[in-house]
C-alpha cells in the first residue's frame, strides 16, 4: 500500500481537491486513516448485500473509485445471479479499479458522471461519500432517479460526511476528526492543507437534510445506521 505524503511532497492546498492520478495512488492508505469507521462500512455493505440483492437485478457502486463497495457486494450476496455496475468519472480511478476487479465478470466499470447513468432494475444502489462531491443542486434529482430505478423493497447506501445543527457539536466533532488524522500520522500541516483543497469541493449536509431527501424521493424508510463522529452511512428502503 503506497502512503500518503500528497499534502507533505506533492500539493500545497493551493488547488481544489481532485480524484487524480496521484491520489488513486495512495487511496487506500488515504481512507484508511482519513475516514473513521471506513472499514466497517465496507464490512457492512456485504452484509446488506446478503439481505437485499435480488436474483436478475442489477447493483450499483456509483463513485466506485476503486471498487471496495462493489467487491463488498459481491462477497456478500448469496446469489450468483445479479450484474453490478460500478461507476466513476475519475479515468485514473477506474484504471486502477480495473486492476482490483479483475477476474469478476459480473463488474462492470462504466467511465461516467453518476448523474448520467441510467438506474435499472436495481436491488441495491451504493453512494459510499460520493453525493458529498456533487453540486448541491444536482443532489435531490440523483436520489429521485435511484429510488425510481430500485426494484419494490431495494436499498440505497448513502455514507456522507456530515454537519451538525448544533455549532459546538459540529466543532467538537471537527476536533474529533482532525485528532484521529493526527492518530493516523497525520501532520497538523497535512491537515491544513487538505482541509483547504476541499473548501468548497466536498460539501456536506445535516443528517435531517439527507433523509427529507430520501423522504422526498419516495424512500419508505431511512434511519442512520453507522456513524463515527461527522461520518454517516444511511440506509434507505424503497
Amino acid at each position: 500500500m503506497n502512503e500518503d505524503k500528497l499534502y507533505i511532497d506533492e500539493k500545497g492546498g493551493d488547488e481544489p481537491f481532485r480524484f487524480d492520478a496521484s491520489v488513486a495512488r495512495v487511496f487506500p492508505d488515504m481512507l484508511r486513516r482519513s475516514i473513521p469507521g471506513y472499514a466497517a462500512s465496507i464490512e457492512a455493505i456485504g452484509s446488506l448485500a446478503a439481505r437485499y440483492v435480488q436474483p436478475g437485478t442489477r447493483c450499483y457502486d456509483l463513485g466506485c473509485s476503486l471498487g471496495a463497495a462493489s467487491l463488498a457486494m459481491l462477497q456478500g450476496s448469496r446469489t450468483p445471479d445479479f450484474h453490478i455496475v460500478a461507476v466513476d468519472n475519475s479515468e485514473a480511478m477506474i484504471d486502477r479499479c480495473a486492476e482490483v476487479v479483475a477476474g469478476h465478470d459480473n463488474i462492470e466499470l462504466a467511465l461516467t458522471d453518476v448523474r448520467d447513468i441510467a438506474i435499472e432494475n436495481a436491488s441495491m444502489v451504493v453512494l459510499n461519500y460520493t453525493l458529498q462531491f456533487l453540486d448541491p443542486g444536482s443532489r435531490d434529482a440523483l436520489i429521485r432517479r435511484i429510488c425510481a430505478g430500485l426494484v419494490p423493497g431495494g436499498l440505497l447506501v448513502l455514507s456522507e460526511k456530515v454537519v451538525d445543527e448544533n455549532p459546538n457539536i459540529e466543532e467538537l466533532l471537527v476536533d474529533l476528526h482532525h485528532e484521529h488524522k493526527r492518530r493516523n500520522d497525520y501532520s497538523q500541516l497535512e491537515i491544513s492543507r487538505k482541509r483547504a483543497a476541499l473548501e468548497n469541493v466536498l460539501i456536506p449536509e445535516t443528517v435531517a437534510a439527507h433523509r427529507q431527501r430520501l423522504a422526498d424521493a419516495g424512500f419508505a424508510h431511512s434511519a442512520v445506521w453507522l456513524r463515527y463522529f461527522n461520518f454517516v452511512s444511511i440506509v434507505a428502503i424503497k
